[in-house]
This record gives C-alpha cells, structure tokens and sequence, in this order.
C-alpha cells in the first residue's frame, strides 16, 4: 500500500504462484498483473483485445516476468473454461484468479436501454461467476487457491445514473462474501476490493457520458484519481496468503492490511468490512433523555 494513503509497503512474494487476471488488457486489470509478475508469478491475461493482450504481456515479459496471452470473452462460458484450460497447460495449476473484467453502463433508470444495463450485470457480475466456477474444481481438490474480486466504491455508497454498475458491483460483494463461505472449509480465501478512483479508458467513457443528469452530479464531485499500481500491490499482499483471515471481506487500498490482520478477532467480532442490514437494534446506545 502506500504511505500517503495510510497503509505501508509490503516486501510480498508470490514465486511459483500462478495467476489467472481477467480484465488484464489495460486499466487496473493489467497493473495488477504487471505486479503480480513483478512479485514472481506466472500470470494469465484475459482479455478481448489481442492488441491489448499482446501490450500487457510485452510490459511483464520486458521486466524480466512471465505471461500467457489468453483472448477470451468472460461472458462465454466456453471461453472461459478454455481459457482456464490453455493457463493450466501452460503455467500450471491456478493459485489466483483475479476478476477485473467490467463495463459500466450510465443513464437515469426510466431512460436506461435494457439491453446495455443487463449486458453490464453480465459482464460484471456473470463473468466472474463463470471464471470463478472455472477454476473452482481444481482449487478445491487441491485445497489451495484464492480468488479476489475487484468491486468498487459504488457497491456501497449511491451512484445515481450508474444503477447497473452499482448494482452489480454490490452483487460481486455479496457473491465474494457467499464464496468464503461455501469455500473456507476447503482452504480457499476470497476478498473483494475497491481499487479507489482511477484514470483508465472506462474513466473516460464516465467522463464524456452524455446524460446530462450525470453531468451535473459529476460536476459537483470533482475525481480524486489514484495510482492504478495502488490496486496491483493490495492483490500482492492478498495473493501472499497473509490476510487469508479475512475472507470474506471487501478490502481498499486505504487499508493498511497489517494492522487489519493484527485486529483480525476485532474484524471477525464487530462483523467488519462487509455490507450488512444495520437497524436501530444494531446502533450504540444513544445519550439518556
């Protein structure tokens, strides 16, 4: 993590681990396979874009790491699972898989057009199932795996115009928290994450949307972008197995992971990091009348 967002620098490894990254052609997705590699795993890049493919793997092979180019489109489950296939021939046995992949659809609900607010739950929200499941199996019987699930901000806090990213970024939450659950008993971790604002190609698509109700809501909260790096180095530590305690939850880069795994009881007794019903039952008492 980084020093100016409170959290400190991990010297994590992660030699001999391989690492399945869908969404890795640009953006986030490819700085966190930039720094998987960097940290000495083998890592997948999936993506559409064979260009984007071939720029992501030059990047990782340049610094001295290893990448497989796997073109594939995470919304055909057939595509999928040959993907995961072509890792396991080439790489080996998949240790991490990282869902990165996304699109984001913006427009107030009553004007949305439905095929292009599904299509954002399906490439979100299905196409990490379907990875997920992919790799599930293998993981399983190996009793070894951990699979993290990048989120956003927008899953718990409102995003007017962005009903269907928000929506299915708070399902990918909900669906990490459920994968913990079902998996803990078979060795694995999930982890959601919020990599923070950064400036990437969807940031852009945001930036030039032309409803102009997202327009004046944007204006009203300038962008605070961050190092998509920032994002890479929080998977690292993930990857490294030293927070496998606290599967289940939805994790920042403003997270200082240590001191999260040194409060670890606190985290599991207080419920912490998850998206939960609070009610009034739920809040400190209040002051005497």
């Amino acid at each position: 993590m980084n020093t100016d967002r409170g959290a400190t620098p991990s010297p994590d490894h992660v030699d001999a681990q391989v690492a399945l990254v869908t969404g890795g052609g640009r953006g986030i997705g490819r700085a966190i396979a930039a720094c998987l590699a960097a940290a000495g795993a083998a890592v997948a890049v999936v993506a559409r874009s064979d260009e984007q493919l071939a720029e992501t793997v030059g990047l990782i092979e340049r610094g001295g790491g290893r990448a497989l180019a796997v073109a594939a489109d995470v919304t055909d489950r057939a595509a999928v699972e040959r993907a995961v296939r072509a890792t396991r021939q080439e790489l080996g046995p998949i240790d991490l898989l990282v869902n990165d992949a996304a699109v984001v659809s913006i427009a107030p609900i009553w004007e949305a057009d439905p095929d292009e607010w599904w299509r954002c739950l399906e490439v979100n929200l299905f196409g990490t199932f379907l990875c997920t499941r992919a790799v599930l199996p293998e993981m399983i019987a190996r009793r070894r795996g951990r699979i993290v699930n990048v989120a956003s901000g927008a899953a718990y806090s409102d995003h007017p115009y962005l009903s269907a990213y928000a929506s299915s970024k708070a399902a990918v939450v909900r669906f990490t928290s459920n994968l913990a659950a079902e998996t803990g008993e078979h060795g694995l971790a999930a982890f959601a994450i919020s990599p923070g604002g950064v400036d990437t190609t969807m940031q852009a698509e945001v930036a030039l949307a032309p409803s102009p109700e997202w327009q004046r809501w944007r204006s009203a909260r300038p962008q605070q972008f961050v190092p998509a790096e920032w994002a890479g180095r929080l998977v690292v530590a993930l990857a490294s197995g030293r927070a496998d305690r606290l599967t289940g939850r939805m994790l920042s880069i403003d997270d200082d992971i240590d001191d999260l795994v040194q409060r670890v009881d606190q985290v599991a007794r207080d419920d912490l990091f998850v998206v939960r019903r609070r009610t009034w039952r739920d809040a400190p008492p209040g002051p005497s009348s």
